[in-house]
């Protein structure tokens, strides 16, 4: 009985429906490539200008390590323009995957787009009252564990590689640090701050990895909103 209940109160979606919630599905589709497009811009600032540092830095043996410390500084502030826009783009991503979730997948498998689940519902809430799918700091993460871990691996391998190699190989511990001063700053503070540094992005990508598994499992949001 209850289930009759169900279907007498499903309202099933017109030919006209369909085709505005398609239109709506190619926007959502435009907006998530525009906003993955931008994604990809601050990263490539970001290998760009590590770029720079490194053919300045290994340019000759007298050269200084020091550009690949300042570079850190502008990686920086891409990944947090990233991160920003990250949010807006898992925005438009989450939407369109719950319209391929409840609508397109449920209409390939057996024709029934089963309003009854009320999928239908949280996406009008969702364009009713827009918000971040996500924090910043899930959006940091991410961007870290996906992208920037590895530049920030090649800036820490090239600055140590650069104090060993020039000018002349390194020969003892304490000219390694002589090596890392930076005018009144001590070798020993610079490679602490490096150490710190290298750790809190390290601990933030884990945290994102651990944070996610917490939420999802091993598998990504059901629903796609997140």
């Amino acid at each position: 009985m209850a289930d009759t209940d169900t279907k007498k109160r499903r309202r099933e979606l017109s030919s006209a429906e369909l085709g505005a919630i398609a239109h709506l599905y190619r926007g959502e589709i435009y907006r998530s490539t525009i906003w993955r497009t931008r994604l990809d811009t601050t990263t490539n600032w970001a290998v760009v200008t590590l770029g720079v540092a490194l053919s300045i830095t290994f340019s000759s043996p007298s050269a200084s390590p020091l550009p690949l410390v300042l570079v850190g500084i502008l990686i920086l502030f891409f990944l947090m323009l990233e991160a920003r826009r990250y949010r807006y783009f898992n925005v438009w991503r989450a939407r369109a995957r719950w319209i391929e979730n409840h609508l397109y997948a449920p209409m390939l498998v057996d024709g029934d787009l089963h309003m009854e689940e009320g999928w239908q519902a949280t996406l009008a809430e969702d364009y009713w009252h827009p918000h971040y799918h996500i924090s910043f700091m899930t959006a940091l993460g991410r961007r870290i564990r996906r992208n920037y871990l590895w530049i920030l691996l090649i800036q820490a391998a090239s600055y140590v590689g650069k104090l060993i190699v020039h000018p002349i190989p390194l020969t003892s511990m304490d000219q390694f640090m002589r090596r890392a001063d930076v005018g009144p700053i001590p070798g020993e503070v610079m490679i602490a701050m490096g150490a710190i540094y290298v750790a809190a992005w390290c601990a933030m990508a884990v945290w994102s990895e651990w944070d996610d598994r917490k939420r999802f499992g091993d598998r990504p949001s059901v629903t796609g909103m997140g």
